[in-house]
């Protein structure tokens, strides 16, 4: 059984930053592809960022050049490093994993408070 544990959430004032982590806990799960989520009351998911196992990555408009993703492989953990963090990102993160075996897993959310 696999299990996602995040961290890293917070209150920032904005233009803040906070860096959010996501590791697989699990003896023989190797993450494919990691991403990152968020979520407000009552809306969809949105996508911030996502990123393979071979580095290729890809972000949400409204995050760019401001989010970056990046993986520990040797720790399974999936980073998120949040810089000049406005109002507007004050969600619940989720993270997200696919294994090399095509299993799809989800963390309990961490949430993001930012205040102008």
């Amino acid at each position: 059984q696999v299990q996602l544990v995040e961290s890293g959430g917070g209150s920032v004032q904005a233009g803040g930053s906070l860096r959010l982590s996501c590791e697989a806990v699990g003896s023989t799960f190797n993450i494919n592809i990691g991403s990152w989520y968020r979520q407000a009351p009552g809306k969809q998911p949105e996508l911030v960022a996502v990123i393979s196992r071979d580095g290729f990555t890809n972000y949400g408009d409204s995050v760019k050049g401001r989010f970056t993703i990046s993986t520990d492989n040797a720790k399974n953990t999936v980073y998120l490093q949040m810089n000049s963090l406005k109002p507007e990102d004050t969600d619940v993160y989720y993270c997200k994993t696919i294994s090399q075996d095509g299993v799809v897993s989800w963390g309990q959310g961490t949430q993001v408070t930012v205040s102008s």
